[in-house]
């Protein structure tokens, strides 16, 4: 959906655009230390873990194209589309063989049906309108098709990370997500409801990342050798949430081949 001129859906847009137009530069040293690598790396790999190797992929809220890099590093090739237009601009310097733009999950610049995949990693809490992004979602994938999102589940952990961020911003602290979104944290069944009610089928949903890379060592040490425990044992102590879905239909490639 498109929000009109000063209605709070495109404040919030605005807003979220501005702040990650803002931390462009320093984005990447959010992932670049042994923490964020560590972090990134795992959730990378629970999302690659459930979509076709060798495909066509969107990454939608790509950043400064990340995944899109890991995605063809496995055989793939990818686009990423993203709110910032500096992000876009970074993501196009790590990747120059991928093509990048600017746009918004709920209006995504493609034709029907031009995906084998689709992805979407730690931005899915920030869309204001979570169904019509599934909506779009479910439009460009082919017949087959997979979509896989990690984004921020709703613990006890991560209940007070809004207030956190709230004071955050109110002191002026230039840091990744450090701000007043609106984000929302998902439980297990919406996330699961949300994709059954586009239309997905073969929906799975987990949780993973107990080694945050806020903690510091040797805290980050001790979560990070117990987080294979915890994900298994204790999911809902897990911050963040994997879910992925299938459109319905035969897939265009077969998983593990590459598409000329």
């Amino acid at each position: 959906m498109h929000f009109s001129p000063g209605s709070p859906g495109r404040v919030f847009v605005n807003k979220v655009q501005r702040h990650y137009d803002e931390i462009a530069d320093i984005y990447d040293d959010r992932y670049g230390g042994r923490r964020g690598r560590s972090y990134h790396q795992h959730i990378s790999d629970h999302v690659m873990s459930v979509l076709p190797k060798g495909g066509f992929l969107l990454d939608v809220g790509c950043g400064t194209g990340l995944f899109v890099k890991r995605y063809i590093r496995e055989g793939g090739q990818a686009v990423g589309l993203d709110i910032s237009p500096r992000m876009v601009i970074y993501g196009r310097q790590r990747c120059p063989e991928s093509g990048f733009c600017v746009g918004t999950a709920d209006v995504l610049p493609f034709q029907d049906e031009t995906f084998d995949a689709l992805a979407s990693l730690l931005a899915f809490s920030y869309v204001p309108d979570p169904e019509a992004m599934l909506a779009e979602s479910y439009r460009v994938l082919k017949p087959g098709g997979r979509i896989a999102i990690c984004t921020l589940s709703r613990t006890v952990f991560t209940s007070i990370v809004p207030v956190i961020y709230q004071v955050g911003e109110k002191v002026g602290l230039k840091k990744v997500g450090v701000g007043d979104f609106g984000e929302r944290y998902y439980t297990n069944t919406e996330i699961a409801g949300l994709l059954d009610d586009a239309g997905f089928t073969d929906i799975s949903v987990g949780r993973c990342s107990f080694a945050h890379l806020n903690l510091t060592d040797p805290i980050f040490t001790l979560a990070r050798k117990v987080e294979p425990i915890i994900e298994e044992r204790l999911p809902y102590l897990a911050y963040n949430v994997c879910a992925a879905g299938k459109k319905p239909g035969s897939p265009g490639i077969p998983a593990g081949v590459y598409r000329d």
